[in-house]
């Protein structure tokens, strides 16, 4: 399977001159860099989403391989799906499919199916890959879209995903794709944006799932966040930084109707 880009032209530019020089401004390249086991970035257009994520790509030592993890958002497909065959396009090329990891974790984790019906609209995994590719061009991927999991359900996945990478050759690191607060005014989605983001920092993964549900906090990818939260601490994170945080108001100005967006390190 080659998966095909459904948003470039909208999310992102489709020209790849003009992608390359966009990503070029957003990615602020800072030192020192950090070798992460894990990053939160979010997925809404580049004119929202694109500075935070820019932020914190900068930040992030370039990997060999991404397991990228983001939220169901169409509703097609599995509950947990992986493309383990194959390549995702984008304007700057083809991103091979990592087979012999994306195999050892299907292998590994009774629930997850090989399924490209979810992937095939999702933009949640698309928008990540261009500044992936700016880092790397070299760079593989594994593709994991999760919806409507129970914390049994995270825990083994991020349990299995810490294990498979754990005894696995080259350098990965987990991409937990997500906004934040949909479509509520401003103080609000930082006020409850940051219940969350404490969870993350604090690396407790079923915390983040709990006063997600309990804040009534409208997180699209608290599920991928939640289980690569779980493999980064089998892999032994210890540490995490929020590099950048933002709403859309500030694009916008319409602060009565915002979404919220974090840009995340663990290692």
């Amino acid at each position: 399977m080659v998966r095909n880009p459904v948003v470039a032209g909208q999310f992102y530019p489709d020209d790849p001159l003009v992608l390359r020089t966009e990503l070029s401004r957003l990615i602020e390249s800072k030192t020192p860099t950090v070798e992460a086991k894990m990053v939160v970035s979010p997925h809404a257009g580049y004119m929202y989403s694109g500075p935070v994520a820019g932020a914190v790509y900068g930040r992030l030592e370039p990997p060999e391989v991404a397991v990228i993890l983001g939220p169901n958002h169409t509703g097609l497909g599995e509950r947990a799906a992986i493309v383990p065959y194959g390549a995702f396009l984008t304007p700057l090329g083809e991103v091979p499919i990592e087979s012999e990891l994306a195999e050892a974790l299907l292998s590994r984790v009774n629930f997850l199916r090989e399924d490209p019906l979810a992937h095939l609209y999702e933009h949640s995994l698309e928008v990540q890959i261009p500044f992936l590719q700016m880092l790397n061009p070299e760079l593989s991927l594994v593709p994991l879209c999760l919806s409507q999991l129970a914390w049994e359900e995270i825990a083994a996945l991020g349990k299995g995903l810490a294990e498979v990478l754990s005894e696995y050759h080259r350098r990965v690191t987990l991409v937990a794709s997500t906004d934040f607060s949909h479509y509520v005014p401003d103080e609000m989605a930082r006020r409850k944006d940051r219940l969350a983001i404490e969870r993350i920092l604090e690396l407790d993964p079923r915390g983040l799932v709990e006063v997600v549900s309990r804040e009534n906090i409208s997180m699209c990818g608290v599920i991928p966040t939640a289980v690569a939260l779980e493999a980064a601490r089998g892999l032994g994170a210890s540490r995490a930084e929020l590099v950048k945080y933002a709403t859309s108001g500030e694009v916008s100005g319409d602060y009565a109707q915002v979404v919220g967006y974090a840009g995340i390190l663990v290692w």
